[in-house]
């Protein structure tokens, strides 16, 4: 196997897969292939085959169906295109497992398993909003991620800490702590537009930390596609694949 990554705002994965080599992702995420390259949708994908793993799966913002492509006769293509501006980054699960957040997820080769990452703590699961359904990628082989905006990693060293906006946790080691924790002050929590939580991270282990969000990048392009909907289809359009995206 053979992959790479190119391209700036909206990067492309291009995976080159040897006869025999199979390759897991979301259903939906191709872009191209070579004609040689199968696919087969199942429900079992990501080391999951039980009723009970394909909801941890499906819990965690993973699909109810998982794409497997495979090569036939000779080495094939298969590329998958980032869908908003931001990077793809590579990691080898020799190194353990992580866990990334609930879209991050873009494909796996070898023995990959994508599940539900159960909170350690309960506030983490009771406050932690979006940061509560992290998946949890583990087993043997390769993985890719797709990160909003720019990527910035941070190593903690152990006990180190850092606060960090739920939303813009990417992904991190599992050896990582993950707690939420409340953000001081009446006046903080009223006025300050930052909401009432913030996640909290505690080494050792790195974290992948990204600038745009979805929700973000949603509530940017708000105050643009709202007014001008009626009586204009290319607006409406826009507007329908940013409402798509935030539901996912």
């Amino acid at each position: 196997m053979q992959s790479s990554i190119d391209g700036t705002n909206m990067p492309v994965l291009r995976v080159m897969l040897q006869p025999g080599e199979r390759l897991v992702a979301e259903t939906g995420e191709l872009s191209w292939k070579s004609p040689n390259v199968t696919l087969q949708t199942t429900m079992s994908g990501a080391g999951q085959s039980g009723l009970f793993g394909v909801i941890s799966r499906v819990v965690a913002g993973g699909g109810l169906f998982m794409t497997q492509f495979s090569a036939e006769g000779g080495p094939g293509l298969v590329a998958f295109a980032a869908k908003i501006p931001g990077h793809i980054t590579e990691h080898d699960l020799s190194n353990g497992a992580y866990l990334v957040h609930r879209h991050g997820f873009m494909a796996g080769i070898g023995n990959v398993r994508l599940e539900l990452a159960f909170q350690r703590r309960l506030g983490a699961g009771i406050f932690g909003g979006d940061g509560f359904r992290l998946q949890r990628v583990s087993g043997q082989g390769k993985f890719w991620s797709m990160l909003g905006g720019e990527v910035i990693p941070h190593d903690l060293a152990p006990g180190e800490q850092i606060d960090v906006h739920p939303g813009h946790v990417g992904m991190f080691e599992e050896s990582v702590e993950f707690d939420i924790t409340m953000i001081p002050g009446i006046r903080n929590k009223l006025f300050g537009g930052d909401g009432f939580f913030m996640a909290r991270l505690t080494g050792p282990g790195r974290v992948w930390l990204q600038t745009m969000t979805i929700a973000g990048l949603a509530h940017a392009l708000s105050p643009y596609l709202v007014e001008s909907t009626e009586g204009n289809a290319e607006v409406a359009g826009i507007g329908a694949i940013i409402g798509s995206l935030t539901k996912r």
